[in-house]
């Protein structure tokens, strides 16, 4: 056996003798805004077994994902890490290096039974996973072994056709009754493409959709905010199946089961921006009766914070790479309310997402920002505000998903009266920007220029250069330039979108950097 391995088996002996391991079980929505949740105040999106969930145990107000794309904010989940500590996993469609360890592999080697559905880690290219560059090599996913067999035709097009619950089910009926499990349930919904106007075939009444105030009040944006509710809806329903699952296996009370989502939904200003319904996410946990039901609890936590947390859950250490914090002082806490008075405030950030942004020469370049949220404000750092947030227009926005939607606010860009619309959602930004989310939660009021704010802002920069300096971060460091350079592993799609045949950016990173 490896030392390494060796070590865990020892600590988890000496650290589990009195304690009960839980099984783990998470729950993660692709694209799914805090506010889609009937737990959060949402009034026409039906999702009771989220909101059970919450009732039964806690509810987080002031969750955040680090980063507001697919691949990076899954990354900063399994590994601990915050999202610029991650080299290429910081980007969107990476190629994934075998020097990061993920929790569910550590949590392998102590004795826990791993696996997955659906979507895990992801998207991007990854290799068979070296943990902690030990000689173990995971077969698959970094979310897990896969189980991914079974189908079933979905209630709408546009829906995976992946039998999530009855996939669990596989999992539940192979693993051996001795050992714990670890299982990531990762829908694809209600991720992109919908099925147009799903929403008239299920008979939704429009009237009930609330538009948020970055867009105009149309029946078009109503329809795709309906579509999409549908979607949210579905990945409830795999939370109501999974959860019946563990009742007949009478397993729900010895589970700690976590419901979240990767980012914010995949409209225009939304997913992929560092503004508020981007970056935080649904996020409630339950665990029978060791964490009492009916806590809201406002403490900040992100995403890298989670795999410290299921590690220290497990009896296991926190694994060398992690910098996150664990939470369990606020599950087990048993009161509502700021648990920890530390917990004040949480760090974003972005860099490249998607491919069609260039600056002059420079192909598939980053929109470089980093971000602090307190109780009251979200400072934003635009660290090149020459460069379009979303993508080039010539390029088509491509940070952000083709809907009705992203086709209405683009067809507003010359309207005098509505042009406003096509800018907050794809205009250029100015270096800095200042938000009151208590006033104004949409974002859309940047205080950044007015004096009285002045002080308040030049402390918010302080504090997230000094967090992100003690981080070091490549960006704050002088060294941001190397995640322009991380290559996209989809190369044949950049050599005909730039009309480049001979564009290889692997071989551009390797001259530049070597292989490492």
């Amino acid at each position: 056996m490896k030392p390494y391995f060796l070590l865990l088996f020892l600590l988890f002996a000496s650290a589990t003798e009195a304690t009960d391991r839980p099984n783990i079980l998470l729950l993660i929505a692709d694209d799914a805004s805090r506010d889609s949740f009937g737990a959060y105040g949402c009034p026409y999106i039906q999702t009771p077994h989220f909101d059970r969930i919450a009732r039964e145990g806690i509810r987080f107000t002031q969750a955040y994902n680090c980063n507001p794309k697919c691949a990076p904010a899954r990354a900063c989940l399994l590994t601990g890490r915050y999202s610029w500590q991650l080299k290429e996993a910081c980007n969107h469609n990476p190629f994934l290096s075998d020097q990061w360890v993920f929790y569910p592999y550590l949590l392998e080697a102590s004795g826990y039974v791993v696996g997955f559905t659906g979507k895990g880690w992801g998207p991007g290219i990854y290799q068979n996973v070296d943990v902690g560059r030990s000689g173990f090599k995971s077969p698959g996913n970094p979310a897990g072994h896969p189980y991914n067999r079974h189908t079933a035709v979905p209630p709408f097009r546009g829906m995976s056709h992946k039998d999530y619950a009855r996939n669990f089910s596989d999992f539940l009926n192979e693993k051996p009754d001795d050992q714990p499990f670890c299982f990531w349930l990762g829908t694809h919904e209600p991720h992109r493409g919908y099925g147009k106007n799903n929403w008239k075939l299920d008979g939704r009444d429009l009237d009930q959709v609330t538009v948020p105030a970055y867009y105009p009040d149309t029946p078009g944006i109503r329809g795709d905010l309906a579509d999409y509710a549908i979607e949210v809806e579905y990945y409830d329903t795999q939370i109501g199946r999974a959860l019946a699952l563990l009742e007949q296996h009478a397993l729900l009370e010895t589970t700690l089961v976590i419901a979240t989502s990767d980012h914010g939904m995949p409209f225009p200003r939304v997913k992929g921006q560092i503004y508020e319904d981007g970056v935080r996410v649904p996020f409630a946990v339950r665990w029978g009766d060791r964490i009492p039901p009916g806590q809201v609890v406002t403490d900040f936590i992100t995403f890298p914070d989670l795999a410290p947390t299921l590690l220290e859950i497990a009896g296991l250490p926190s694994h060398s790479q992690m910098t996150g914090q664990s939470f369990t002082r606020q599950l087990f806490a048993a009161r509502s309310g700021r648990i920890d008075p530390d917990r004040s405030f949480t760090l974003l950030g972005k860099e490249r997402h998607d491919i069609g942004r260039t600056d002059g020469e420079q192909l598939s370049v980053a929109y470089p920002v980093r971000a602090i949220r307190t109780d009251r404000f979200l400072y934003i750092r635009n660290f090149m505000p020459h460069r379009w947030p979303v993508g080039d227009p010539d390029y088509g926005f491509l940070n952000c998903d083709g809907s009705p939607t992203k086709s209405l606010l683009q067809g507003l860009a010359t309207d005098e009266s509505l042009q406003h619309y096509f800018e907050w959602s794809f205009g250029k930004r100015p270096p800095e920007e200042l938000y009151d989310i208590l006033a104004d939660p949409d974002c859309l009021e940047n205080l950044a220029d007015r004096d009285r704010f002045r002080a308040r802002k030049q402390t918010l920069w302080q504090t997230l250069q000094t967090e992100l300096t003690a981080q070091d971060d490549p960006r704050i460091l002088g060294n941001g330039e190397i995640f322009d350079l991380y290559p996209n592993c989809r190369v044949d799609r950049q050599q005909t979108l730039y009309g480049k045949p001979d564009y290889d950016p692997v071989k551009g990173f390797q001259r530049r950097y070597g292989h490492d």
